[in-house]
Order: C-alpha cells, then structure tokens, then sequence
C-alpha cells in the first residue's frame, strides 16, 4: 500500500496490481474487512458523486489530432480502411477510440485503487471462446490495451458503450439509463459477492454456456445467446479449413480477400517462422511439445477488428501428420498500453508488449487458449494466440433494449470478475457500498459521454468530409 496524490489533487491510495502486495507466502496482507473499511473511506476525499462529473475541459484536445497520432508507426495503406471502420457510426467510433477517452478518463476524479484492467472495456469486448477443456465461455476477450489502472476507468468506458451502442439500436434514453445502471448495479453486487469469497475461490468464477443461459432472464438475450453460441461452436480449425484455405500446385495454403487478406513474401514469412519458433519457448512444455508436432504451411496478413487496423496481424497455417489435422495461429502486434502513460508516464512497465498482454489476459480470464503466448519479429513485439477458437459475440443490432438491459448486467458482471481477480476487491467493495447510489451517477457519466462520442464521431465525420483525413468506406 502506498499514498499518493491523483489527478484531482486529492490523496488516493493506491492498491496497484503491479506492486505485488502479496509478493510472499511469508507476508500477512491487510485484512479484508479492514481494507473494506479503507475503502469506504475514500468516499470522503473523493466521493461517489464526483465520478458522474464530465464536462469537456478548454484544453481538451482535437480527438482528430490524437487519432492521427493513434496512426504513427501502422500501415499506412490501412489507415483510410481504420478511418471507414470509425465514421460509419459512433459505436465505430468508440471501439477505434480507446486513446481519446484514455486521456479524457485519466484527468477525472478517481479512487487511486488500480486492479489489472481491460483498458479498453466496451460491450464489444465481450464474447464466446473455448476454454482448454473446450467449453463454451462468455468473458472478456480484447486485451491489448491491458494494464494496472483505474477500475472506474474500465466501468466509466464500459457503461458508455452501452448507452451509445444503444442508441445505435434505436434504443430511447429511458431504456439506455437502464442498461447503464444494470450494468453498473451488477458490477457492484458482483464485487461484493466475490469479495466475501477466499482469494482462490474467486479465481475460479466462471461463466460457461449453461450457467449463462440460467442468468439470462430476457427471452430475446437467450435466443441471441443460443444463436451466438450456434455461431461460436462452428468457429473450428476443422471448418474453417474451406473457408480460409485452397490447393494450389499441390499444396494446401491460406487464401487472398485483398486488401483485408493478403500474402506474404518469402523473406517476411521466414521472419515470422524464426518468431514462431521462439514463441513456442514461451508455452507449458506440453502445449510446446503439441506445436511442436505440426509443420508451419502459410502465412498471410489479416486485417481485423477497428482499433487494430494498421498493426501487423498475421493468420498462420499449421498442418500436422494428416491433411485434416491443422491448427489456425494469429499473430498480432502489441504497442504499449493506452492507459500506460497516465499510470507510469514514459517510463516502461513492461519489457514486452506481447507478454504483457498474455499475462494480462490470463490475469483477468478465469480460463484462457492454452496456447497464448508470445514473440518478436522485426524489432516489434507480438502475442500469439489461436485464430479459430470458437470465438464468437452477442450482435448488439439484433437484440431489442430489455434484451440489452439484461446483457449490459452480464457485462458489468464479468468485469467485476476480471477486476476482483488481481487486486483490489475489499477496497472497491467499501467504495461502492451497498446502494445505487454509484449506479445512478455512471449513468450520468455514461449519458454524459455518449454525447462526447457523438460530438467527437461527427468532428471525425466532418474531417473526412473536408479531405483532413483519409478514408475508405464499407472495407
């Protein structure tokens, strides 16, 4: 435990993942209850109410210039696909726009208390994948902006996403508040409930298909969770063998779609190889020695999702002792965190992007792919994971808005789950309290920020319109 002083100028303290208060078996940590106690506490340097606060200051800068800086060191043939992704809606927006609300996020009142955090929490964010014993989960799944910060930040963030995707939906404000505030609401009921429980018991929460077709009460949710979960079931190596891949003089390889998948020239792909060598030193000895049994056929580059587009990412091929035995890698490059800066500043946390987000990613996931890991090519730093692990999501377009209520609750849930699992529990429990009183203010907040969003798309939108930036539509 350290005292420090916040961005309010307020004393916070600080109960940071990252300095390890639990570095010896030896030690005795702080009591629960007593850190329960700390936590509420807080309240009176910064109080509840003081999160809904968001007002845009005069020195907050043009969210077009940070995202041009957001551009520096990508592709710069897939710059104006990143941009199309972003202004075809302010959801688009939000999801390519982790660094503009990073920094807004970093100047507002906060608690000081910094678990291990999504950095990059949207509803988007959340989905189906495989666990090793190949069962059907629902959690988190983006972490490349991973790293010890601000819970509120992570629930600030995650809170707006829902009340601007659903607006996308056509939702009313009513109904967006509601979503909000269950979101919220089960983030806080969450935290307690895992708080009174022992430190490796709450490492263990899951929630698997079953159990979340029993917390679904929304008819509408359970029939998109069903139909998602369809969808995930077939997102296998073996099925994606016709879809992703063609013989060609002989031999299997990986198709071309360009410019969204496009191949690779031999000395790039041998690059690769010798990375691909080196990130099976980073796996257990068994899951090395599986690899170990497959032959490296194709490489090719794969754009993917909105705030990655322009990294390097690269779909891999493997093929073991029979033409249908094959595994799909993606390798996807990893820049440091967004939140980064505003809790070290310059100074470098991590040796390692890619490892930061693999230990990161196991850190907030009860169960993660056994065969993450990671690597470096070129000077740059990668994680490594499978591309075809049953990976699938909710669609936000199809579900009504009780239906997003009642999802909204599920996200706030298994973020309250990730958080609960590196640091900080007692002390976010005694914060929050037991009342609504904190669900109500994010709301405000979460209100409050999709109209930013909203403001920030259309000055997005108007750059375009003017040639200030490029884009390139419907890619």
């Amino acid at each position: 435990m350290r005292a420090s002083r916040g961005p309010t100028g307020t004393h916070v303290v600080f109960a940071a993942a990252d300095s390890k208060p639990y570095a010896s078996v030896r030690s005795r940590p702080v009591p629960r209850g007593q850190r329960r106690a700390m936590g509420q506490a807080m309240r009176k340097e910064v109080p509840r109410s003081s999160l809904g606060e968001w007002t845009p200051p005069p020195s907050r800068r043009d969210p077009v210039e940070q995202i041009r800086e957001a551009h520096q060191g990508r592709q710069d043939w897939l710059v104006p696909v990143r941009v199309g992704r972003m202004v075809a809606s302010p959801y688009g927006f939000l999801r390519g726009t982790a660094t503009v609300m990073a920094e807004d996020l970093a100047a507002l009142p906060a608690t000081g208390i910094r678990p291990v955090i999504c950095g990059d929490a949207h509803v988007g964010n959340i989905g189906f994948y495989a666990s090793p014993e190949r069962r059907l989960v629902l959690d988190l799944n983006d972490f490349d902006e991973a790293h010890p910060g601000g819970w509120e930040w992570d629930l600030r963030r995650l809170a707006t996403s829902v009340w601007v995707a659903g607006r996308g939906n056509g939702a009313g404000e009513d109904d967006c508040e509601a979503a909000a505030r269950a979101c919220v609401s089960a983030y806080r009921r969450q935290m307690h409930a895992l708080y009174e429980q022992p430190l490796l018991d709450r490492s263990f929460q899951r929630l698997d298909l079953e159990q979340l077709d029993a917390t679904a009460s929304d008819a509408t949710l359970r029939t998109q969770i069903t139909r998602a979960a369809s969808r995930a079931e077939r997102r296998t190596s073996d099925r994606a063998l016709p879809r992703f891949t063609e013989e060609h003089a002989g031999q299997r390889r990986l198709v071309e779609e360009p410019p969204l998948i496009t191949r690779v020239d031999e000395a790039e792909q041998e690059r690769l190889a010798e990375g691909l060598d080196a990130y099976l030193d980073t796996l257990a000895p068994h899951w090395k020695r599986v690899l170990g049994g497959y032959t490296l056929v194709d490489i090719v580059h794969k754009v993917v999702g909105v705030g990655s587009v322009g990294l390097r990412a690269y779909v891999v091929l493997l093929e073991g002792s029979s033409p249908d035995d094959v595994v799909f890698l993606q390798l996807k490059q990893a820049r440091r965190s967004v939140v980064a800066r505003f809790v070290h500043g310059e100074d470098a946390l991590h040796d390692h992007q890619g490892q930061r987000v693999v230990e990161y990613q196991q850190a907030l996931q009860t169960v993660s792919d056994p065969l993450l890991g990671w690597t470096t090519v070129d000077g740059r730093d990668y994680y490594v994971r499978q591309f075809r692990n049953m990976k699938g999501a909710i669609r936000l377009d199809e579900i009504d808005a009780h239906a997003l209520t009642d999802y909204a609750a599920i996200c706030g849930q298994l973020l309250a789950k990730g958080h609960a699992r590196t640091s900080g529990a007692s002390l976010i429990t005694g914060y929050v309290g037991g009342s609504d009183k904190l669900d109500g203010v994010l709301a405000d907040f979460a209100r409050a920020y999709a109209d930013q969003t909203e403001r920030d798309h259309q000055r997005l939108v108007d750059a375009v319109a003017r040639g200030e930036i490029p884009a390139e539509h419907g890619v």
